[in-house]
């Protein structure tokens, strides 16, 4: 007000919230979607089904599945759907650890507050004692050797065993770890690295669980295209073509003027016997199978077949490149380039009927560097549960190859790190300490989420845990089905460190920025206006 003059910065209808008004609404936003997640931690957490408007159902207890599919509007909410984008593309596995542990630093940071400590002395609290949490991860956890098979099972079984396939889980971490192991190779440096895209994956609905298999070469989901090809292929010689084996067309409209019989009868073979050619260039190169990346006229597939070639065609490029892999086939580009020498090898090339679809499968690679994984289930969401719950084991077992440490789950690494911070911060000076304190608390809370999902008193088990790791237990963890407190690593409940090392960068980052936020405007839109200003009545639109 200038006078008695109000001066408008702002348009008509923006909302404003400033202060701790502004902080606790953000606060409440991001805990209650942390809340949504919190009853699905650990081996007895509960599954959420989740509807969306086309009427579509999903069943998971997979912490960044479920925030995905839920249609979240507030923008703080909406970090905390960041954290587990975050952790699921770094680790595959986490997502509801890193969920609950940023709701839970805000929790603390929010009774702080009330104690009238400032927001930035509560972040630089946060940030040294997140530091100081990856240092003391370090230290508490064990080396694990790519060779060692059992401890990679095992990391895989502790990622599905929260999930409800965990009554597959011996054969499901089995195949997660041998798909990896096939895949991982050794870079410049000597460090291992595994790049997941070379593990395919295959839905079919049919079968059970048990079904599932890894297969040392690649299935293509395509069958072959003449019915008088060989079914089978032994000792097979592979060609990967991206050309199409069609007469070629002109690039602009062009007519052709035929006056005599004859000229349509020399115009019909010359296009017969350019197609003869191509299937001569295949023969001569050795191949007695070929993928084709683009199409194949029906001519060139009957002399194909009549030359006892298996030719699939139009196979997608993400194929084709884990053929390359694991036959060890050259992609040709031009089909008169291709020679023996770019052909790659397998044992057998079939073409399977797996429920309803003919699908061609390549085995006995050998070294394969890409593998496929075929997932059977009862049931379309039964088959997309183990799909999510082996992409974790997967990722598990790679980050475990590719860091070669790891550390004990059960909520023993939290509570070693509660007990070693809470003794950094008494040699902290300043208001930072009590900050440091209050994340060694929110650390705790991943304990007591996995004893009150076990339906177990937290308040105990706390404080059983607490005189274990004082004790020197460092690896004592809670064993949800005995309700007792034991030494995880011979319970065999392992995670690799960059689980525990994301989640608290993860949480840190998303809880610091959501406390430094003291202003909140936003500008609401007509009842047509764009979608960034609010959308058809929406709410919440541009923030500035």
């Amino acid at each position: 007000m200038i006078g008695q003059t109000p001066i408008f910065i702002l348009k008509e209808g923006t909302k404003r919230e400033k202060g701790k008004g502004a902080q606790f609404n953000n606060i409440s936003a991001a805990r209650a979607i942390a809340d949504t997640v919190r009853s699905t931690l650990g081996p007895r957490g509960m599954d959420k089904m989740l509807v969306d408007s086309m009427g579509d159902v999903v069943i998971t207890n997979d912490g960044v599945t479920i925030l995905k599919e839920i249609d979240i509007e507030h923008p703080a909410a909406k970090m905390i759907v960041e954290v587990a984008k975050t952790q699921d593309e770094e680790c595959g596995d986490g997502t509801t650890t890193a969920v609950i542990l940023t709701g839970e630093l805000l929790k603390k940071a929010e009774a702080l507050i009330e104690q009238n400590i400032h927001p930035t002395v509560i972040s630089g609290g946060y940030r040294l004692a997140a530091l100081k949490a990856r240092e003391f991860l370090d230290e508490v956890s064990i080396k694990v050797d790519s060779k060692d098979r059992d401890v990679l099972v095992d990391i895989a079984k502790t990622s599905m065993i929260s999930k409800s396939v965990a009554g597959s889980r011996e054969l499901l971490a089995k195949v997660a770890v041998d798909a990896v192991s096939a895949v991982a190779e050794k870079n410049s440096e000597g460090a291992w690295t595994v790049d997941e895209d070379d593990i395919q994956i295959v839905k079919k609905q049919g079968g059970s669980t048990d079904d599932t298999t890894m297969i040392a070469g690649i299935i293509v989901d395509k069958e072959a295209v003449h019915p008088a090809m060989p079914k089978k292929v032994e000792k097979a010689k592979i060609a990967l073509v991206d050309s199409a084996l069609e007469v070629k067309k002109t690039e602009i409209d062009a007519k052709i003027e035929i006056t005599d019989p004859s000229q349509l009868h020399a115009f019909l073979d010359e296009e017969e016997n350019m197609l003869k050619k191509m299937v001569e260039t295949v023969k001569k190169s050795g191949a007695n199978v070929l993928f084709c990346q683009k199409g194949i006229d029906d001519l060139a597939q009957h002399y194909l077949s009549k030359a006892g070639v298996y030719a699939v065609r139009r196979v997608k490029k993400s194929d084709m490149e884990k053929l390359a892999k694991a036959t060890g086939a050259n992609l040709v580009t031009k089909l008169d380039d291709l020679k023996a020498d770019d052909l790659g090898v397998a044992n057998m090339v079939e073409e399977k009927k797996i429920a309803d679809d003919r699908m061609t499968f390549v085995t006995g690679c050998k070294n394969p560097k890409a593998v496929s994984v075929l997932i059977r289930g009862g049931t379309e969401h039964v088959i997309d549960e183990v799909d999510r719950s082996l992409n974790d084991a997967i990722s598990v077992v790679s980050v475990a190859f590719e860091d070669g440490k790891l550390v004990t789950g059960g909520g023993s690494a939290a509570a070693e790190l509660a007990l070693r911070l809470r003794d950094f911060a008494a040699s902290v000076g300043g208001r930072e300490q009590i900050a440091i304190d209050a994340f060694a608390s929110a650390l705790e809370v991943i304990p007591t989420a996995l004893a009150e999902n076990a339906g177990l008193d937290p308040i105990d088990v706390l404080i059983e845990l607490r005189q274990a790791h004082k004790a020197g237990k460092k690896n004592a963890g809670i064993n949800v089905f005995t309700g007792k407190i034991t030494d995880m690593k011979k319970e065999k409940v392992l995670e690799p460190i960059r689980v525990g090392r994301q989640a608290i960068s993860s949480a840190t980052d998303a809880a610091v920025m959501i406390l430094r936020i003291d202003d909140v405007i936003a500008s609401r839109g007509g009842p047509k206006g764009p979608p960034g200003a609010g959308g058809p009545g929406g709410d919440m639109g541009d923030f500035e």
